[in-house]
């Protein structure tokens, strides 16, 4: 089966093409061996050479046929046959083509009688046309031999004003009867265009005669305008590179309706006119954005896990919930799926995770930053109404990353502010929502463009500042922190080999010992991620540099006690737990946007008249908890209840500099005063964790991984926790687990009853 590549020719089944022989061998490579030889004739997208021919030059639909004839007066005659696709195609490094043909689909819409109808009238239309011309009764004969419609518009072909996407779409057409209406419009077209033409040259009336033959120039000219862009592309204009741009695009009706809108009114305006920019700006952005969907590929799973343990140590609930989505996009075949929510402390590799999600699944990655963003056009973008308008930030993200499926990590969503010019989060609405997003409409283009493929992924430090319609759209996926372990393990297979990368140092010249590395981690850095640490171990490494530049050693091994030398920064002090115990002195737990915490709950009673005095910018919530708390423990204690009506009660949190608030510090209020009125300390070593009832039950509190984490760095080692959160340990990794004695409890009394505060 011969191969023949065609470009720009009228190719459709039941038709003969012609080739001059030498154009035929150049093509094919050889001449047919005989008569009825079969055929395959591939349609290439633009005219390039054989040396040029790759699988992306061809269109998806191809034409099989017969050689007919192999004529001695210098031409090749082929007879199509059928429409099919092209499943594969391989051009191997001597540019030959193998090919995977299978059927195409045909819609057979048509009513044979009326097409016969159609045909006669088309036939009689072309005959009398044809009568106005010398040619005509040469013309004649031709016509009446044609027996179908392809038939004519092949025989036109020479002279039918149609660009090469336009041939093609003829054939691309399933549909009978759709096809006969193009073929029939391209039929017609080119009679208007005669038929203006002769009415000009032979009407006598100037200004009748100029008004027809400028319409059919100006059909003539852009005719004859495509063929000189695709022969000398270096001279095409600006709007006319548009323009070509703009017809290759796949654009949506509301869309080329608004581009075709805006390119008249270019075309109208001077260079030098204000509102050329403006419009010219909008199609060139628009040219810009990816408008072909694409296919959906299968994702290797073991590739994909391998991808994210290489880029990031730990996080294995993270990464399980990431394989997952990749697992059912490979069976539903959709480019999207759930609306990831990424919360934690920074440092925690939130946003990095979301380059490696791209990684994995092979995709552009696009990182669109929120922070601090109160206007809604940075969202929605600007109408073009305004000067410098301009697209939102969604939209120019999509634009940068070129594809319309990138991995679109929106970054500190929890940052967003309102304003007088609207509110960016209920913008946001449509963009996560899968059933809104296909249609998102930029206010700057004016159009609506498909986001459906585009897989989100959003990063927060904390979950209170987001609208609940916002997070009712997205998957909570919670970043605990890293442990003191893990910590070690990202320091020394990749933060410090970054650090010493960026510093140009090798492990010829310098050696960080496991113990230098794990005395920064304890003594220099104070967070639940590793931010600080990157900091610190950069630090080392410009110190380091400079005595390794001055070549004052060989190799430079740093050991811990060299650590806050090089560092030139005095130890973090941390939190510690209290050296001994004392009455009305407890240890809770907190959680912030930065990790967790310890605190200490300190109560005093002075001599007075039953005044309450709270101190340590406690918030409202907080003041609820102790007012609980006192009326809590005046109930389990009745015989002690005057304590609290003879004296003053003094409740303090120490770093008054620091806002506190929540409920989850009610069991400690309520444990610091029971030991404070029994006068019976509880353990330094103990912490707890818990909001409590007017009945003294303990209910569930939030950030429990977090809060553990904080009571192991402090060195605690007994934590009360509410019954409702141990299904929460799960999540706790087993290294914070080992370290300490968690005690869920239910009730306020069995706490007091384990430290001692009261007997049984």
């Amino acid at each position: 089966m011969m191969i023949v590549p065609v470009y720009n020719m009228v190719t459709l089944p039941d038709t003969n093409i012609y080739f001059p022989t030498e154009r035929f061998e150049e093509i094919v490579g050889s001449m047919p061996k005989e008569d009825d030889e079969k055929a395959t004739i591939l349609i290439l997208k633009e005219d390039i050479s054989k040396e040029k021919f790759q699988a992306e030059s061809f269109y998806p639909i191809a034409l099989t046929g017969i050689v007919k004839e192999v004529s001695s007066e210098g031409y090749v005659l082929i007879h199509l046959q059928k429409r099919v696709n092209v499943d594969e195609i391989c051009v191997d490094g001597e540019h030959n083509i193998a090919l995977t043909l299978s059927k195409a689909p045909v819609k057979e819409d048509t009513d044979p009688e009326f097409e016969e109808e159609r045909l006669k009238k088309l036939k009689a239309e072309l005959e009398k046309f044809s009568s106005n011309f010398q040619w005509g009764k040469m013309a004649k004969n031709y016509i009446q031999h044609w027996n179908c419609l392809e038939e004519v518009l092949a025989g036109l072909s020479p002279w039918i004003l149609l660009d090469a996407s336009e041939k093609y779409a003829l054939l691309e057409q399933e549909s009978k009867l759709k096809r006969a209406e193009l073929m029939e419009r391209a039929v017609r077209d080119f009679i208007e265009v005669g038929t203006i033409k002769n009415r000009a040259e032979n009407d006598q009336n100037k200004e009748y005669q100029d008004s027809y033959k400028e319409k059919a120039i100006r059909r003539q000219i852009e005719y004859l305008q495509k063929e000189l862009d695709e022969m000398h592309p270096e001279n095409i204009s600006d709007i006319r590179e548009l323009e070509l741009k703009l017809s290759k695009l796949k654009l949506n009706d509301a869309a080329k309706k608004e581009t075709q809108k805006v390119l008249k009114r270019l075309k109208q305006e001077g260079n030098n006119s204000p509102e050329y920019g403006l419009l010219y700006n909008y199609l060139d952005f628009v040219v810009g954005l990816p408008w072909a969907k694409k296919r959906y590929k299968k994702i290797d799973l073991d590739k994909a896990e391998g991808y994210l343990d290489a880029e990031h140590f730990g996080l294995k609930k993270v990464k399980d919930r990431i394989i997952q989505q990749v697992a059912v996009m490979n069976l539903t075949k959709k480019q999207s799926g759930s609306i990831l929510l990424f919360v934690g402390a920074p440092g925690t590799g939130k946003t990095s995770i979301g380059q490696s999600i791209a990684k994995a699944m092979g995709r552009e990655y696009v990182r669109v930053s929120l922070g601090g963003v109160r206007d809604e056009a940075d969202i929605r973008g600007h109408r073009r109404t305004y000067i410098g308008a301009m697209a939102g930030r969604i939209m120019d993200g999509i634009k940068k990353s070129g594809v319309s499926n990138p991995v679109m990590v929106l970054d500190e969503v929890d940052k967003l502010s309102r304003s007088y010019n609207g509110d960016p989060a209920s913008a946001l609405l449509e963009v996560l929502d899968p059933e809104q997003n296909a249609t998102f409409t930029d206010h700057y283009m004016n159009v609506p463009f498909d986001l459906s493929d585009v897989f989100f992924v959003c990063t927060a430090n904390t979950l209170e500042t987001i609208p609940r319609p916002l997070l009712n759209r997205m998957e909570v996926i919670r970043f605990s922190g890293y442990t003191a372990t893990d910590k070690f393990e990202i320091a020394k297979k990749h933060l410090l080999k970054k650090a010493m990368e960026k510093t140009n140092i090798t492990a010829k010249n310098m050696e960080v010992t496991d113990d230098a590395i794990r005395k920064i981690i304890s003594d220099f850095t104070m967070e639940a991620g590793v931010r600080g640490l990157k900091k610190r171990l950069d630090a080392l490494c410009r110190a380091a540099a400079v005595k390794i530049a001055r070549g004052n050693q060989e190799k430079l091994v740093i050991r811990p006690e060299d650590v806050q030398e090089l560092l030139d920064a005095k130890p973090i002090r941390h939190d510690k737990a209290l050296e001994e115990k004392k009455p009305g002195v407890v240890t809770g737990l907190a959680w912030t946007a930065a990790g967790g915490d310890i605190l200490f709950i300190e109560t005093l009673l002075t001599k007075g008249s039953g005044k309450i005095q709270v101190t340590g910018q406690l918030g409202d919530v907080m003041k609820e908890s102790v007012q609980i708390a006192i009326s809590l423990v005046k109930s389990m204690f009745p015989d002690k209840a005057e304590i609290f009506e003879k004296n003053d009660l003094h409740i303090h949190v120490p770093e008054g500099a620091v806002p506190k608030d929540g409920p989850s510090a009610g069991i400690t209020l309520t444990t610091a005063l029971s030991s404070l009125i029994t006068d019976q300390a509880v353990s330094a070593k103990v912490a707890m964790t818990g909001e409590v009832t007017l009945r003294g039950v303990v209910t569930p509190i939030g950030g429990l991984p977090e809060k553990l984490m904080a009571a192991v760095r402090a060195g605690i080692e007994t934590v009360f926790i509410p019954k409702d959160n141990e299904d929460d340990l799960k999540d706790v990794a087993d290294e914070v687990k080992s370290q300490l004695k968690i005690i869920p409890v239910s009730e306020v009394k069995e706490v007091l009853l384990q430290t001692g505060v009261i007997i049984e």
